[in-house]
């Protein structure tokens, strides 16, 4: 058997381990629909809405992957993003309620993003409010997935690689999880051919920004996603045309690459 086969071979092993099973996608349902029955309870989060987001949305989730939840409120209509203050107020009560339902509870105010964080099914889970960047990030990683199903496998083994290495920590100085999927993003842009496209040729502007002006969120988000689907429509078009330019340029330069016994083709 051949070195490339043999690898290949491992690494198929190693995905058929990391890889969720569907009882792991409705562990983690089941965690968002008890939430969601408390957030639903509560007079502070009157028409609030309990929205996963990170990697179970974008499908870039290992068996034993965080779940990112946003309870999204219904003044978010307006892009107005509650204040901090008001975030953290919303988040101790949210905590009070859950004592004595999950294990671990921790309220974390300090965070950029504040998160009450808990423990349910052995299932790590962070919630944060009106985390609507994090949400189209995700979306956006999904897309980006769909593109090219080696996308996904890749970011998976990478991130059980950096586990493995202790170096998946951004806490101890390292990379998370969304910064070693910018690194796999990158690589696949830089092959030749290549296999994905600039993320400014899928959104030129920056979602993040885009989503702080001032407007009616649905439509703001929507023009988001109708972009980002046009953008992707037209380089699967383009990347899969017989005999494109970058096509005919990356077989000449491989017909008259040197090979390493010869020195010539």
């Amino acid at each position: 058997m051949s070195a490339g086969r043999v690898l290949e071979q491992t690494l198929g092993d190693i995905l058929s381990v990391i890889k969720p099973s569907w009882e792991d996608q409705i562990a983690r349902n089941r965690i968002i629909e008890e939430l969601r029955t408390i957030v639903q309870s509560m007079d502070i989060f009157r028409g609030a809405t309990v929205e996963p987001f990170g990697s179970f949305v974008s499908g870039l989730f290992t068996r034993w992957g965080d779940l990112d939840i946003s309870i999204e409120l219904p003044n978010g209509s307006y892009i107005s993003s509650a204040a901090r203050d008001r975030k953290k107020l919303m988040l101790g009560f949210l905590q009070s309620r859950l004592i004595g339902r999950f294990q671990k509870l921790q309220f974390i105010s300090s965070a950029r993003v504040p998160i009450v964080k808990f423990e349910s099914r052995s299932i790590s889970c962070d919630v944060s409010v009106d985390n609507l960047s994090g949400q189209m990030k995700s979306k956006l990683l999904l897309w980006i997935k769909g593109i090219d199903a080696r996308f996904g496998d890749m970011v998976l083994l990478v991130k059980e690689w950096a586990k493995a290495q202790e170096i998946n920590n951004s806490k101890s100085g390292s990379f998370n999880s969304y910064s070693l999927t910018l690194l796999v993003i990158f690589h696949f842009q830089t092959c030749v051919p290549a296999i994905l496209p600039p993320l400014k040729d899928i959104y030129p502007g920056d979602i993040a920004s885009d989503l702080k002006v001032k407007g009616v969120r649905a439509d703001v988000v929507r023009k988001i996603i109708e972009t980002c689907a046009a953008n992707i429509a037209k380089w699967k078009s383009n990347r899969y045309r017989p005999f494109s330019d970058i096509s005919r340029k990356a077989k000449k330069i491989w017909e008259f690459a040197p090979t390493q016994e010869s020195g010539k083709r």
